[in-house]
């Protein structure tokens, strides 16, 4: 049995592309240095030496949408491309994990 079909990723330019692969990029290496879910401090330290060169591509794809004169974000359009690349669930992994109760 096949998984069911993803939506379509809506329609973005290259620069809005970059953006939302930028920030999805940022989250998960956040989420792996997030000390309240992750299990060894090797993996956040590798995590945060990468969160360097992710942080600067994001950086680099928003300059250059400002620079093309894309001064506006298409938040709806950005927020349904998050949710069909799985953005919440990455997301979710940034926050603190629910209390555990005695």
């Amino acid at each position: 049995m096949l998984p069911p079909e993803l939506p379509p990723l809506p329609a973005l330019t290259r620069a809005e592309g970059s953006v939302v692969d930028g920030y999805l990029d940022v989250v998960d290496l956040l989420g792996r240095i997030n000390p309240a879910r992750g299990s060894d401090t090797y993996g956040g330290l590798r995590a945060a030496q990468a969160l360097v060169g992710k942080a600067t591509a994001l950086r680099d794809a928003l300059a250059l949408m400002h620079e093309r004169g894309e001064s506006e974000l298409h938040t709806a359009t950005l927020a349904r491309a998050l949710r069909v690349l799985d953005g919440e669930r990455r997301a979710a992994r940034v926050t603190l994990p629910p209390a555990l109760r005695a």
